[in-house]
């Protein structure tokens, strides 16, 4: 195990200025690399606590934009057409990088990174995606997965989209029977 300072406040490890202990794979290949935390060596923990009003000071002044940028965004919701098959599962699937290409087309300049998504969204339908302005500031949009836009509509009213409803095709009778006998 590492001792590490954090420079920032993250979820479900601690706030800035705490001192943790972590994995040191974590450390080496995620925390230090991302300048989020430090090591909790006894020359770093000074340097911390020599800088660390301005550390917060400019915490601070991040965490107000991202407020202000999330209640700007505040009910965002984004469309993404995909193809699908008949029971409503797509062909491919809906990524982290797809939602923040949409989100972005929708006017708010985001990440990947900043996209939580414990899985892809890999069927039709109305899901609610977190994304992270800020380490202790985030939003919740909606992203739309549909077939068409006259689809994605549908949806945003509550109505059930059925995998029948736009693909059905009308068989004569002839097909129904099967062969004569």
């Amino acid at each position: 195990m590492m001792d590490v300072i954090l420079l920032q406040r993250i979820d479900k490890l601690g706030q800035m200025g705490d001192v943790v202990r972590v994995k040191p794979g974590y450390a080496r290949n995620y925390l230090l690399p991302q300048k989020k935390a430090l090591r909790a060596t006894k020359e770093n923990r000074a340097q911390f606590e020599a800088s660390r009003a301005e550390l917060e000071a400019t915490n601070l002044k991040r965490r107000g934009e991202a407020e202000r940028v999330a209640e700007r965004a505040e009910g965002l919701a984004v469309v993404l057409i995909r193809s699908a098959g008949e029971g409503g599962q797509l062909y491919g699937s809906v990524s982290a990088r797809d939602v923040a290409d949409a989100i972005g087309a929708a006017g708010l300049a985001v990440n990947r990174q900043q996209i939580v998504m414990d899985k892809p969204i890999k069927a039709l339908g109305l899901y609610g995606v977190r994304v992270m302005l800020h380490p202790e500031v985030a939003i919740e949009v909606t992203v739309n997965v549909a077939r068409t836009p006259e689809e994605a509509e549908r949806q945003e009213r509550g109505e059930t989209i059925r995998a029948a409803d736009d693909d059905a095709e009308v068989m004569p009778e002839a097909f129904l029977e099967g062969p004569a006998a």
